[in-house]
């Protein structure tokens, strides 16, 4: 059909989506068909697709996401994409589903953001959740209370971390006083522990049988705990060196004689001895993300938790006393104090054997007063 103006309408038959018509009297005024460029197949394959993918399926790719997540930004980035990824990467379900390296956060960058995020893991029932914040309330922002019942509550789902911590804080009366002490308490969670294969719990339950201490001696039992601990101990390296495809011949060696851990005073020392029941010389354990969250929490306020307060001298734990004098001091040297025989056992291996030296005198004056004088544990 042909007009006044000698403008002709498109047929029906006829796509125009391509052909653009201009006229000088109607200045940057489209004249194809707007209603057939809508639905052209140039515009339909332009559009997000994302939208049509259902709601169960994206939660659960969220989900696979933030279980096998190696550091928080990987998560992070998802939830900066979109309104819809935010919206579901926070469900419960995704949240509970949380690995321990997605909550590792680093103490430079603590915030109130960060509190509220773990709060909502812990909320949607992620255990690491739990154990994560519970360590930083009861040890950074002294919040006892609630630190104690987030750790409890990851114990009661059988969080082996959680489960030794908590027999810790029994053990030394953490957040009361030096009668605050439920020896019988923290043999019991160890033991818990222990069974869930904590390797730390096995060598506190082991040393534990062996002295008596809150259970009856039984030196033959603890010792085979103590030899359990070392089995699992050298697993761990086999497997963490089997992932990493590193070779073992060079530090998975027969030595009679331990090898200092590689430190600021030993840099040039290949390995530490974790095994010497076996002989063997393996590499340390990664410390767990809270542990890293209390050595560096502390470690920016120039490692002094408090007033007349120390650290636990194991380089792996990061845990400070809650009163003075709670934690107990080397009997020889009494320089380095830990919260707890395993990191005693663990730091003798790793470095204070080399450095350890008998003085004549060294509870200080400090020590009258408060609780009474330091226990003193001895080096094995």
């Amino acid at each position: 059909m042909r007009t006044r103006r000698g403008l002709c309408y498109p047929r029906a038959d006829v796509c125009v989506d391509k052909i653009v018509v201009k006229r000088r009297d109607f200045t940057g005024y489209n004249m194809a068909c707007r209603k057939r460029q809508r639905f052209s197949p140039v515009i339909a394959g332009n559009s997000d697709l994302f939208d049509a993918l259902p709601d169960d399926l994206v939660i659960s790719i969220l989900s696979k996401l933030s279980s096998s997540a190696s550091c928080p930004s990987d998560f992070i980035n998802v939830l900066i994409t979109c309104k819809r990824l935010n919206s579901f990467a926070l469900q419960p379900l995704v949240l509970s589903k949380a690995s321990s390296k997605l909550l590792a956060i680093k103490a430079e960058n603590w915030s109130e953001s960060a509190h509220r995020f773990l709060k909502c893991c812990a909320d949607a029932g992620n255990v690491e959740a739990c154990y994560t914040l519970g360590m930083i309330r009861f040890y950074c922002l002294q919040n006892r209370g609630s630190g104690a019942s987030l750790m409890a509550k990851a114990a009661i789902s059988s969080h082996a971390p959680a489960l030794y911590s908590l027999a810790v804080i029994q053990f030394n009366g953490s957040g009361g006083s030096k009668n605050d002490k439920d020896l019988r308490a923290g043999v019991a969670l160890c033991a818990r522990a222990a069974f869930l294969g904590h390797i730390d719990a096995l060598r506190e339950l082991g040393h534990c049988l062996q002295d008596g201490y809150g259970v009856r001696q039984n030196i033959t039992e603890g010792r085979r705990f103590l030899v359990q601990a070392n089995a699992r101990e050298l697993a761990a390296g086999l497997s963490s060196a089997s992932v990493s495809n590193i070779a073992t011949c060079s530090w998975l060696t027969w030595s009679p004689h331990p090898i200092p851990h590689p430190t600021n005073r030993h840099p040039n020392v290949p390995g530490c001895p974790l095994l010497s029941d076996f002989g063997c010389n393996v590499p340390a354990r990664e410390a767990h993300p809270a542990n890293k969250f209390l050595t560096d929490w502390f470690g920016s306020r120039d490692g002094i938790p408090g007033p007349g307060l120390r650290l636990c001298s194991h380089v792996g734990c990061g845990r400070p006393e809650t009163r003075k004098h709670e934690f107990r001091r080397c009997s020889v040297c009494g320089a380095v104090n830990y919260c707890s025989r395993a990191c005693q056992a663990l730091d003798w291996k790793l470095r204070h054997k080399a450095e350890c030296a008998p003085v004549e005198r060294w509870l200080d004056e400090e020590g009258v007063g408060g609780d009474g004088m330091d226990e003193v544990i001895a080096e094995s």
